[in-house]
């Protein structure tokens, strides 16, 4: 019963769509309206995906995590958004509901951490919701810092803060 990581393919987008939907809604249902949570929908998301990676497949990378032959996990990372060619961007770690605190998680990081080095980065950086208590402890837990950068964007229509951390590699 342990978790296994493995690249994804591209039939596993789909079910990446739907996974990070549940995710977003679990991670973000005690600070968002339930609106801004609707849209886009676990088939958007897939399709997001599949287009996504079909631009970036060539400098980015996305893991999954499987359970029981079950895909529980995954994690985004590439190029730095900010421009540093020093620094690699994990641009997402989403969990199902049910994973979270079972070690999954921690898994992704130190799987993507192994990969931004093994891709020449010496630093990492993410952003993650300010409002997402949960996310920033585990990130802070795992060595990442608060760099004081902020932006501001959309989660449907909703405008959410976000915060730029780093550590490295």
């Amino acid at each position: 019963m342990t978790v296994s990581l493995r690249l994804a393919t591209e039939a596993d987008l789909m079910a990446v769509g739907a996974l990070h939907q549940r995710s977003r809604v679990a991670a973000y249902s005690s600070f968002l309206p339930p609106d801004a949570l609707v849209d886009p929908t676990p088939e958007a998301l897939g399709r997001y995906w599949v287009e996504r990676l079909t631009w970036e497949g060539a400098d980015h990378r996305m893991t999954v995590a499987e359970r029981d032959g079950r895909l529980v996990g995954f994690s985004y990372l590439g190029p730095d958004d900010e421009g540093d060619p020093t620094t690699g961007l994990l641009s997402a770690i989403h969990l199902d509901p049910d994973e979270r605190g079972r070690g999954t998680g921690r898994a992704l990081m130190v799987d993507a951490l192994d990969a931004l080095r093994a891709r020449g980065w010496s630093r990492a950086a993410l952003w993650v919701l300010a409002d997402n208590a949960s996310a920033r402890r585990f990130y802070e837990r795992g060595g990442w810092h608060a760099t004081g950068t902020r932006r501001t964007d959309r989660i449907g229509p909703v405008r959410v803060s976000r915060l730029r951390y780093a550590r490295e590699v």
